[in-house]
């Protein structure tokens, strides 16, 4: 992957990644997989707390099992990233056993979805613009920034891009937990006045009382839940508390595909929209079964841009249908 940064404060692309692949295997010889970026810790966690727990298990009992991976968590707490795994993997067997793609046993709403643009953090404003119409070029129709992480420049960065493209190409903003509560209420009313779809992790996500008084003071939906612990419970909370619009799900931080259309369904069932975070083709098959989603998020990075090849010329993505998470 072509180098690229994030805001300020927060480490870039890593030069290298010992990634891994998560397997299961029946006893009918049918394989489930799962990827990871972080194989090393992936594989000491499978190793020491859950391969002598699943073996003998069965696979078609994917409720018992994402609840005996939250049981396990309470041992030794599991990072977000790896909760999911053998999850997904048990919908890859339980989609090739059927014949089917994971988002027609989970049930599908529909077969493509738009994508937006979902930029790295680039050097300037002009800079931006350039992306900006490169993406518009590839087929986007909507831009999600990932700024510097500082109020006044993005403010700006934000004004001259609404500018830039007008009012018909739908933007959103991600502060990637950059700020504390003041300047996220100054930079989202600015966000607010430029007609921005969403306010995305403008902060941590450790205080939920401070993102219902930010809720209370900008006129930006906010979109939030991305990286809070405990999956559709902590989202309950958000909700709960009046901070949320759009609530983040994602096959990868809220335990793979079950967890996932939890806290879709948890949304829907408030009038709420449930936005997917992240690429891959887990996401793509939730994208397909989830109906109150919006987008499907391809990261864009480089310049010329790179981006998901997936994502066609129109700026959509296809339902796949080959069997399994494939």
């Amino acid at each position: 992957m072509h180098p690229f940064r994030w805001r300020d404060g927060l480490p870039g692309s890593e030069p290298a990644l010992q990634g891994g692949v998560l397997t299961i295997t029946t006893r009918d010889g049918v394989v489930g997989r799962a990827s990871t970026p972080r194989g090393v810790i992936a594989a000491d966690l499978v190793n020491r707390r859950v391969r002598d727990d699943l073996i003998g298990q069965d696979a078609m009992h994917r409720e018992w099992l994402w609840h005996r991976m939250w049981e396990l968590d309470r041992i030794e707490e599991f990072p977000l990233y790896f909760l999911g795994l053998v999850d997904i993997a048990l919908w890859d067997i339980a989609g090739q056993l059927a014949g089917q793609p994971v988002h027609a046993l989970a049930g599908t709403y529909r077969t493509s979805l738009p994508a937006y643009a979902s930029t790295v953090t680039y050097g300037s404003i002009e800079e931006y613009l350039d992306v900006a119409d490169q993406c518009l070029e590839r087929g986007f129709r909507a831009i999600k920034l990932h700024a510097w992480g500082d109020v006044v420049r993005d403010a700006r960065l934000a004004q001259r891009l609404r500018e830039h493209v007008g009012d018909d190409v739908e933007l959103m903003y991600d502060g990637s937990a950059g700020f504390d509560l003041p300047d996220a209420i100054r930079l989202g009313k600015v966000l607010t006045e430029l007609d921005f779809r969403w306010y995305e992790e403008p902060m941590r996500e450790f205080n939920i009382t401070s993102h219902r008084w930010l809720a209370e003071r900008v006129g930006i939906p906010l979109l939030v839940g991305e990286t809070s612990d405990g999956a559709h419970f902590n989202t309950a909370d958000f909700i709960q508390a009046g901070t949320a619009t759009y609530v983040r799900t994602s096959s990868g931080l809220k335990g793979g595909i079950t967890g996932a259309l939890r806290i879709a369904h948890l949304a829907e069932s408030f009038g709420l929209r449930a936005e997917v975070h992240g690429m891959g083709v887990p996401n793509q098959h939730l994208c397909m079964t989830i109906p109150n989603t919006t987008y499907y998020e391809a990261l864009v990075w480089g310049n010329p841009i790179i981006t998901d090849p997936s994502v066609d010329a129109d700026g959509l993505i296809h339902a796949s249908t080959a069997p399994g998470m494939s």
